[in-house]
């Protein structure tokens, strides 16, 4: 059996987004949690066969849209990542928007808005498109917050390390330059993912966090490398780990949520501050603190990030059973 795949590629700041818009399974109009939970049970080789080899990579990302369960958002979203299905994607938001925008999937109720149901929970978009184009789109994401702060990690090949674990739609490792790590400079991407691998492993039994309004979001899958900016452009630099060897091109979106959430909860940011937050590559997030907000037990907040993304091409991929590899593979 062969079954075809509609896609529209897309790129969030240099970070591939492959937005599917025909050929995905067909869910039950339940919450987007809930389908979520569906698909990873029924449908899991969908995403094993769009984002893994050889029709993907390592840092393959994307996203297939539904009709919102919820009155007060515009359409769903179930994001599809070589790393699973996470309950929320910065960069993935914002490429799918500008591509369901530009391509006409998706008509606003009010121009320049959108309101999104993630797993994670309700996004609100605000966006510019003073033509054919989108020119940035600026998410409200779900409340973020520090969960646990300085907390002590032994991590093979660097010793010592002190991190921060903090939300903005997944957990985040936060790491800064210390006496045992001195920063970005000089590190190769290898470097990077090869100490997230072992500062993931290390906090497994250190560190396993639960959403205080979700127990299917929890555990640390994910690390930002945090440093000064190479230039005046932004405020900080970050390196975000996910999946077992991706390295996000962009500044990450939940990444620079989590980010801000650390800075805040630190006390070293307030509302109303913005933080632009540089990705690997020099492109730049936008971030704010919005307001003050409560996760659960937690004071946490609500932020927003804005940046752009641009529409590569539309690809229609083949999954033919007649192929040894057609359900994708990947290298260890």
């Amino acid at each position: 059996m062969r079954r075809s795949f509609f896609c529209i590629d897309s790129h969030t700041c240099g970070n591939p987004v492959r937005m599917v818009v025909g050929g995905g399974p067909l869910l039950p109009h339940l919450p987007i949690a809930e389908r979520r939970e569906l698909f990873l049970r029924d449908h899991d080789w969908v995403r094993q066969a769009l984002m893994f080899e050889p029709r993907g990579h390592d840092n393959m990302s994307g996203a297939i849209i539904y009709p919102a369960y919820r009155a007060d958002c515009d359409f769903a979203v179930i994001f599809i990542e070589v790393s699973g299905c996470l309950p929320m994607c910065g960069a993935g938001t914002i490429g799918l928007v500008t591509a369901a925008l530009e391509e006409g999937l998706v008509t606003p109720k009010v121009a320049g808005r959108l309101s999104i149901e993630t797993p994670a929970g309700r996004v609100d978009i605000k966006y510019e498109k003073p033509g054919e184009f989108v020119e940035s789109v600026c998410m409200f994401n779900v409340p973020s917050y520090l969960h646990a702060a300085d907390v002590t990690v032994d991590v093979p090949g660097i010793g010592c390390l002190v991190v921060d674990i903090a939300y903005g739609g997944n957990y985040y490792a936060v790491v800064e330059p210390q006496t045992s790590w001195a920063g970005l400079d000089g590190m190769s991407a290898g470097q990077i993912v090869d100490f997230s691998q072992k500062l993931r492993d290390a906090l497994t039994t250190i560190c396993d966090p639960v959403h205080p309004d979700d127990d299917r979001i929890r555990g640390v899958h994910h690390a930002i490398w945090c440093d000064r900016p190479t230039g005046n452009s932004a405020d900080g630099r970050g390196a975000v780990f996910y999946g077992d060897k991706a390295i996000d091109r962009s500044p990450g979106g939940t990444g620079t949520s989590a980010r801000l959430a650390q800075l805040h909860g630190k006390g070293r940011l307030k509302v109303g501050s913005t933080f632009r937050q540089e990705s690997l590559i020099g492109t730049v997030f936008e971030g704010r603190i919005e307001e003050e907000t409560d996760v659960g037990p937690f004071r946490g907040i609500k932020p927003s990030v804005g940046g752009w993304a641009r529409v590569i091409g539309h690809n229609t991929i083949y999954v033919d059973d007649r192929d040894p590899l057609a359900h994708g593979f990947q290298l260890k």
